[in-house]
């Protein structure tokens, strides 16, 4: 199977999750866009959504799904989203789509996490891929230098074909962390949050996933934690 067939087979496992009637919380990225268009088939038996991003915003509505401010919703039943990596444990870093902040706001308030990803996620421990850091732009220099000192190689990411740093939705910049090998990704979470001028890091750590469908050669893999 490819790898975009993976990511619908968990897409469609994901529906099993969604409570009838209730507010849907939606992540963000390629693996999110195929639950979108699971969601759609069934958006008559929801509520509506809170989407993690805008471009989750707008997809969502393309397929005439109502989206709600998360200001205008007492609870969400359950969040669906991708990660960037996933250990057995449940901890995450999510963030290569650049929604960190908002994909961390709508799951803290969310009564169940699911993430949905494809077997090459899961990893025994985090790092491998670049720990997401947003910033306020102000701060970048001060911030990359504390980073660093953590024993990461910081580096601002930019847009596409340009030195220009890419914006986010928040108005923030983002700054990707290699080199890391996370052994404690609680403790690292709550070391990063604490460095003046960063708005998130894409350590989901301390509110991990509850569930993660792990779409394998072998079907769909449920991982509870």
């Amino acid at each position: 199977m490819t790898q975009d067939e993976l990511k619908q087979a968990v897409a469609r496992a994901a529906i099993d999750y969604v409570v009838e009637g209730e507010i849907i919380g939606v992540g963000t990225g390629s693996t999110a866009n195929f639950f979108i268009d699971e969601l759609a088939k069934i958006k008559d038996s929801i509520k509506g959504t809170v989407a993690s991003s805008e471009a989750t915003a707008a997809r969502l509505r393309g397929h005439g799904i109502p989206v709600f401010d998360l200001n205008e919703v007492d609870s969400i039943a359950v969040y669906i989203d991708g990660a960037d990596e996933i250990t057995d444990e449940g901890a995450m870093i999510k963030g290569g789509g650049a929604a960190l902040t908002r994909e961390k706001i709508v799951a803290s308030v969310s009564k169940q996490f699911v993430c949905i990803a494809d077997g090459s996620k899961l990893v025994p421990t985090l790092g491998n891929f670049p720990l997401p850091v947003e910033v306020i732009p102000m701060a970048r220099a001060a911030v990359i230098r504390q980073l660093a000192a953590l024993g990461g190689q910081p580096r601002l990411r930019t847009k596409p074909d340009s030195t220009d740093a890419f914006i986010t939705d928040n108005g923030g910049e983002i700054i990707d962390v290699a080199g890391l090998a996370i052994a404690d990704p609680v403790a690292l979470e709550t070391q990063i949050n604490g460095i003046v001028g960063v708005i998130a890091v894409g350590l989901f750590a301390q509110r991990g996933a509850n569930v993660c469908l792990l779409g394998t050669a072998d079907g769909v893999k449920t991982l509870a934690f």
